[in-house]
């Protein structure tokens, strides 16, 4: 059995005060990094009053080019530009699961060739919604997660070493 993406969890839609967020909670398409890499500091804020609002546990994913594979998984509340799609799983859904789903590369396949625009595609928000997912119950979501999780921890803890010895 599979859901939509809609049947799982919805676009985001509070706003926050620029003024409240610093260049570490800002986050825009230009501070996502590429192949699910996570967030490096914004360069700037923008210069309007208001922005788009994302909250603790939230998965963000940029809105433009979708093939460059950006998708964040909000450690902290804050700010983010328009072009950053802010998806919070439904109550009944573990947010973690949600993350692990759409950082998938058939997300990102499916995103790219609904997209509209040749130049700086964009991800058809509706169509996204649409998007497949398999339906399991919470505590199989939470147990997929977990061990998505715990590899992703390894992973980074790799990296560092790596980082270490080269240096």
């Amino acid at each position: 059995m599979k859901y939509k993406l809609g049947d799982i969890c919805s676009y985001a839609k509070e706003k926050v005060e620029v003024l409240s967020l610093t260049d570490t909670t800002y986050i825009s398409t230009e501070n996502m990094l590429p192949n699910r890499g996570g967030v490096d500091v914004a360069s700037s804020l923008p210069s309007v009053v208001q922005t788009q609002a994302y909250r603790k546990n939230d998965v963000l994913v940029s809105n433009i080019r979708p093939y460059f594979k950006k998708i964040w998984f909000a450690e902290y509340d804050g700010g983010c530009s328009n072009d950053v799609l802010v998806l919070r799983a439904k109550e009944d859904m573990d947010a973690k699961f949600l993350y692990y789903v759409l950082a998938d590369d058939a997300f990102f396949e499916y995103s790219t060739a609904t997209s509209k625009g040749t130049k700086m595609p964009r991800g058809d928000k509706t169509a996204i919604m649409q998007y497949e997912v398999p339906a399991f119950d919470l505590s199989t979501q939470q147990k997929i997660a977990g061990i998505l999780s715990d590899i992703d921890a390894k992973i980074a803890l790799n990296k560092k070493i790596n980082k270490n010895l080269a240096a």
